[in-house]
């Protein structure tokens, strides 16, 4: 991305304007409110295909996200291919093997049981798409030299939650995994060494009797998650 010492600031005019009066920014809001309480993460997927074409739309949202100096710290792998998400699933559930027969502590075990989930890993294969999800550890400018890379961790987060944001607004839906430690994952995605995968997200249209955990339904009401000063 970057040549080395290139980079330096220069200001330029706000591209984009997107302010409306406040009675419409607030009706936009509370739509967008609405519609986002419609999103859930599903298990079950219909094998209906999904065009590319959205899918890259999608991830394409997902890099606008702001980041740590604009440095970009992602790269997202999009997966049709069986063979590809028959090996992830298999590794997938060979991890979860050993997460359930004791890897994981009771505390954890017990927070899970209401979400209903267990070693196998349908979803993997059954999705018509993966996204796997990875996190630079450092960049490299385009004659090899190695730079560091600031708040990967918040700056791929924010990106990977508005790649959330468009598949849903796609009508598709989504479950996050996340992968421990999956090690193959680069190898087997074409990555260089310096990238980690962080989640695989599969994605598609939920199956006919697809179902969410009735605790999923419970959200926190607004005085837990919001204060506000004045």
């Amino acid at each position: 991305m970057y040549r080395k010492g290139e980079v330096r600031y220069q200001a330029l005019a706000l591209p984009d304007r997107v302010q409306k009066p406040n009675d419409q920014a607030l009706a936009d809001a509370l739509a967008f409110r609405d519609y986002m309480k419609k999103r859930h993460s599903v298990r079950q997927y219909s094998t209906q295909p999904v065009p590319q074409e959205i899918i890259t739309a999608c991830i394409e949202a997902a890099c606008t996200a702001p980041s740590g100096a604009n440095h970009q710290p992602w790269h997202f792998v999009a997966i049709s291919n069986p063979a590809m998400k028959t090996q992830i699933r298999e590794a997938a559930e060979e991890e979860e093997r050993a997460f359930y027969s004791g890897g994981a502590g009771d505390e954890w075990l017990a927070a899970l049981e209401p979400i209903g989930t267990g070693v196998d890993k349908p979803h993997l294969t059954e999705a018509p798409w993966l996204i796997v999800v990875f996190a630079q550890r450092f960049g490299l400018t385009e004659d090899g030299t190695r730079y560091k890379n600031y708040y990967v961790p918040e700056s791929v987060g924010i990106a990977t939650g508005m790649l959330i944001t468009a598949l849903h607004q796609a009508g598709l839906c989504c479950l996050e995994h996340t992968p421990n430690p999956m090690k193959f994952l680069p190898a087997l995605c074409g990555r260089p060494e310096q990238e980690k995968a962080v989640m695989i997200l599969p994605v598609g249209w939920p199956a006919e009797d697809a179902t969410v955990p009735a605790v999923a339904k419970r959200k926190k009401p607004r005085d837990q998650v919001l204060s506000v000063f004045e």
